[in-house]
């Protein structure tokens, strides 16, 4: 079997270091790419950048922001992709009422209220209960730092005017699983189970200890879906 190259893009004000476990693990057999999501501000322009650097054929895994940007690169080059695992995330698009409230976001973070934009991004509350929720937040805002306020407005315009992916999901061929975290309080189990029932042959795997940051809150369990997903057999395309 062929070794792939496993390029893997991070939720919103989430740097490489959102992958560690995953990095460290996989990356002892694979070829590993992380792909910031800073450098444009509509999920196309981001999905084109993250083509020109990735290999001629690659597997691809993305999480909450990353998984929608993962989709728009399946949508763009599928004959590209040799797999894709999608981690806590969705597949429509912004309501109208969640577009109009990011802009509430974007001006915080212009005013230097990074604070607030944590809180709007990545609440606690969707954490699971036995998560170390404390110390998962600060590990956050170290990376929302990191990203800085314009990086964030610039992945929040992306976030506003992505478009509807659910046609995306139906046409995949290649080995596709859907992780999420039982207790995600952003994206609920429900709505993955949709995602996973779009995908022909699609997969799903719920892990019963995590919420919306499944890779930090049980990075092993992860790590092994991951693996059980890169050992899945490849289409030929």
């Amino acid at each position: 079997m062929p070794i792939e190259t496993l390029v893997m893009v991070p939720p919103i004000l989430c740097d490489a270091r959102v992958f560690n476990d995953q990095i460290r693990e996989l990356g002892r057999d694979h070829a590993v790419m992380f792909a910031p999501t800073t450098f444009g501000e509509r999920m196309e322009e981001i999905a084109s950048q993250i083509l020109t650097w990735a290999p001629s054929k690659f597997a691809l895994a993305g999480m909450g922001m990353g998984g929608m940007v993962a989709m728009e690169m399946l949508r763009r080059a599928p004959e590209r992709v040799t797999r894709i695992a999608l981690i806590n995330t969705m597949a429509q698009p912004d309501t109208p009422e969640t577009a109009a409230a990011r802009e509430a976001q974007i001006i915080a973070a212009r005013a230097g209220r990074m604070e607030d934009v944590m809180q709007s991004e990545l609440n606690p509350a969707w954490l699971a209960p036995d998560t170390d929720r404390p110390g998962i937040m600060f590990f956050l805002s170290q990376m929302a730092a990191n990203i800085g306020a314009e990086g964030y407005v610039k992945q929040t315009r992306a976030m506003q005017r992505r478009k509807d992916q659910q046609a995306t999901l139906r046409k995949i061929e290649q080995p596709a699983v859907v992780i999420c975290g039982q207790h995600d309080g952003r994206y609920s189990l429900k709505r993955h189970e949709f995602m996973a029932e779009l995908i022909p042959n699609g997969a799903l795997k719920v892990i019963d200890e995590a919420g919306h940051l499944p890779t930090l809150e049980t990075p092993e369990a992860v790590t092994q879906a991951l693996k059980d997903w890169m050992r899945a057999p490849l289409v030929l395309r």
